[in-house]
């Protein structure tokens, strides 16, 4: 009797999945723990395994289109097998217990259509690159192999395609009302006839937006902003700089550093909500929203408190690397107990960041500006960052948000207090 195949659940937030690309067609000979298909989730692009021998006798859902979880794929049988017309068009509740399961992708297929990805000619190496840089690159008429790479491993990304100059001359661009695509940046199109050009969701703008409701409507928000001093921060990262040149410790690395520590006397911030009851955390695990193509992810850094500077330095270029290219494992992005968003690095001076639920609160940062301030009874530059502080307020109440952003700030302000 055939088996079938089901989509399954990912990741621990997926609800459904994008079938990306089928690795093995109909007829094809499948062993267990064979690549069957790759799937947009709504964090990653995930590998889906099989689990039993056979043949892949029928896909009963075509690359490109999205199903529910538990929804039937495919069936595996054996070769010559009739494929029962139930199982065939994808019915049947009842079906046999999963076939398949997986892991992360260890080469992305693009996250688009049914429309074919760009191709490398036959015989020379597969080209990195991130799957919305060779789906537009497709589009463009670009050849990734004269692109150079700015990711991670020398990954082509989507940055890496605006100078880029087609390969083919008068590459066309997609005529109206071809297959959409998710995309996060829409290309330029000079001259373009069509008012206006709609995408459909990608898996994980989707979670973006139910989890933003989830956040902004029932969870009571309130917001503590306060200034700090970086002056003593700079400092002391210009001496690590100068003293070690391996150890390359950014501003955000020490805040990170700062927050878990802090947290650490401030459990009260270091919760979640759980309806019934709060959890109050004895471990750290500060999640870092890192901005990729699709929309946001948050890998986290376990145990944050423990961890010298060093360390965290090296765990957030590696965890935010691999979230760029969506090879996160699940257990990596989820379990945060607090949360910090920076975009300091994009000139932004202060902001609100969107809490994300279950967690309690989480640290807005802004950059750091020099400017004219009271310092030794004199008027003198000094470099000041903003920190606003989001906090669900059926857990920390606004003097114990307040209390805690005094610790914060004490720490950055004094930076020896994070080595001892």
């Amino acid at each position: 009797m055939a088996t079938q195949v089901v989509m399954e659940a990912l990741s621990p937030t997926m609800e459904e999945g994008r079938l990306v690309e089928w690795k093995k067609q109909e007829g094809d000979p499948v062993a267990v723990g064979d690549v069957l298909a790759e799937v947009e989730t709504d964090k990653a692009v995930m590998e889906l395994v099989a689990r039993v021998s056979g043949v892949l006798l029928r896909q009963t859902v075509p690359a490109g289109q999205t199903v529910p979880v538990s929804s039937p794929i495919a069936l595996i049988g054996q070769p010559g097998e009739a494929v029962p017309a139930a199982q065939g068009n994808g019915a049947g509740a009842g079906a046999p217990a999963p076939t398949a399961t997986a892991k992360p992708a260890a080469t992305p297929a693009p996250p688009s259509g049914p429309a074919a990805p760009a191709q490398e000619p036959a015989g020379t190496t597969r080209v990195k690159a991130s799957p919305l840089a060779r789906k537009i690159a497709q589009e463009r008429g670009l050849d990734l192999r004269a692109i150079p790479g700015s990711g991670p491993e020398g990954r082509i990304v989507l940055r890496d395609l605006e100078a880029a100059r087609p390969a083919r001359p008068g590459a066309a661009a997609p005529a109206p009302g071809a297959a959409l695509r998710p995309i996060a940046a829409v290309p330029a199109r000079p001259g373009a006839t069509q008012p206006f050009a709609d995408a459909p969701l990608s898996q994980m703008r989707k979670t973006i937006a139910r989890r933003l409701v989830q956040s902004i409507g029932p969870v009571p928000t309130f917001y503590l902003t306060t200034e700090v001093d970086m002056e003593r921060v700079s400092e002391a990262r210009e001496a690590m700089l100068a003293a070690a040149s391996e150890v390359k410790v950014s501003f955000n690395d020490i805040i990170i550093k700062a927050v878990a520590t802090a947290l650490r006397e401030h459990p009260a911030c270091n919760a979640w909500w759980q309806d019934d009851h709060i959890r109050y955390w004895n471990e750290v695990h500060i999640g870092m929203a890192v901005a990729i193509e699709d929309g946001l992810i948050t890998p986290v850094i376990r145990h944050a408190d423990r961890k010298t500077l060093r360390e965290i330095g090296a765990e957030a270029r590696d965890l935010a690397g691999r979230a760029r290219d969506r090879r996160l494992a699940a257990e990596e992005y989820t379990g945060a107990t607090f949360s910090i968003s920076n975009l300091g690095m994009l000139d932004i001076d202060e902001f609100t960041a969107v809490i994300n639920p279950p967690e309690a609160g989480i640290l807005a940062v802004g950059r750091i500006v020099r400017k004219p301030v009271e310092h030794g009874g004199a008027i003198v530059l000094r470099g000041r960052m903003r920190l606003t502080m989001s906090c669900d307020h059926r857990v920390i109440d606004g003097a114990t948000g307040a209390r805690f952003l005094q610790t914060l700030k004490g720490m950055l302000e004094n930076p020896l207090a994070l080595v001892w």
